[in-house]
């Protein structure tokens, strides 16, 4: 009887050390916000991994929750202030669903600025980023900024080679320096986040739509689009800028060891890493079109130097418009396109 006893007391005292290990691993949670389906390869190839490396620097202590598709409530626009309120501890959004808030950061959408190179634009961004974008990110405490594989053209039924063929089109944009290019196309723009795209398009709201390859799969545009077109050597017409970032009492909250925790998972080599990851989601995209049978154009030299051309304004307006708000336009684009080109390929 003494021996069951002493089992018996052994056994609970086991479960309740357990139980107070699983409480004291989990001491600090995390709700992350953002606008895409669980599903989507944003989540499960780049959000999940980085949480997962947050949770193991922390020796078990941080647990990051996803919350996907808006699932804590709001629009895709409204994510920043989410986080800037503290309604949500962390978000991933698209820096252009909040126009003039991110300036400078603006810099690295613009075409011209942005080519090709997914890893050296996110790496530039690294490099640059405590002297040059900071400022715009007041409030909150960025882990990490990104860009995607660069606006492509995807286009219903009219297959388009040259600026003029886009003239009068209704295109959807994902930012203003998008607006502005599709503006510069003689296109008319009209502004919706990417979850909306589907229902434009099938309700013809839009004759075609900017985006990177890697987001067909998710929205399944391999039914509703015939035609994918892209400049020669993968260049794309302008890109798109994102974040992730926490709410900044949130990060003065927390003791240097938890900050060490997401730091560390948060360096050089993963802004790097990320752009991988978009590059190869941009690949898949693709490829899933081409073997839903639909036309993959890739422009001659010739042609993608005549839409390069034709965008040159969009520059030059952006340069314009900043400037006015005392951020040196000319400076941030010379220094996006020299940090790119020193971070290419390596």
């Amino acid at each position: 009887m003494r021996l069951k006893t002493l089992l018996t007391t052994i056994a609970a005292s086991a479960v309740s050390v357990a139980m107070a290990g699983s409480v004291a691993a989990q001491e600090y949670t995390f709700k992350l916000h953002h606008m895409l389906g669980a599903q989507a390869p944003a989540q499960t190839n780049m959000l999940e991994p980085w949480a997962k490396q947050v949770e193991e620097n922390s020796g078990g202590r941080v647990k990051i929750e996803i919350f996907p598709a808006m699932t804590l409530g709001g629009t895709p626009p409204e994510l920043v202030q989410q986080a800037r309120d503290g309604v949500v501890d962390i978000i991933w959004t698209v820096n252009g669903y909040t126009p003039g808030q991110f300036p400078r950061t603006e810099v690295f959408e613009l075409p011209g600025v942005y080519l090709n190179d997914i890893s050296a634009a996110n790496k530039a961004m690294y490099d640059m980023f405590d002297d040059y974008l900071a400022e715009d990110y007041k409030g909150l405490e960025v882990m990490w900024l990104h860009v995607h594989a660069g606006q492509a053209i995807m286009s219903v039924d009219t297959e388009i080679r040259s600026p003029d063929d886009m003239s009068g089109m209704k295109v959807r944009i994902p930012s203003r320096t998008g607006g502005w290019v599709i503006e510069a196309l003689g296109a008319s723009p009209l502004a919706m986040p990417v979850p909306e795209v589907p229902a434009a398009l099938s309700k013809k709201v839009v004759e075609a739509t900017f985006l990177p390859w890697e987001i067909i799969p998710p929205l399944k545009l391999q039914n509703q689009i015939e035609y994918f077109i892209e400049g020669a050597n993968e260049t794309r017409f302008g890109t798109t800028t994102f974040q992730v970032s926490m709410n900044q009492a949130k990060w003065d909250s927390l003791p240097d060891d938890i900050k060490a925790a997401f730091k560390d998972a948060s360096g050089r080599d993963w802004w790097d890493e990320v752009g991988n990851v978009w590059r190869a989601g941009d690949d898949f995209g693709i490829k899933m079109a081409e073997d839903a049978g639909k036309t993959h154009v890739m422009l001659s030299e010739d042609e993608t130097a005549a839409f390069i051309t034709a965008l040159e304004p969009v520059q030059d307006r952006w340069i314009e418009e900043v400037t006015a708000k005392g951020i040196d336009g000319a400076g941030l684009v010379q220094t996006a396109k020299d940090m790119i080109a020193e971070n290419t390929d390596k």
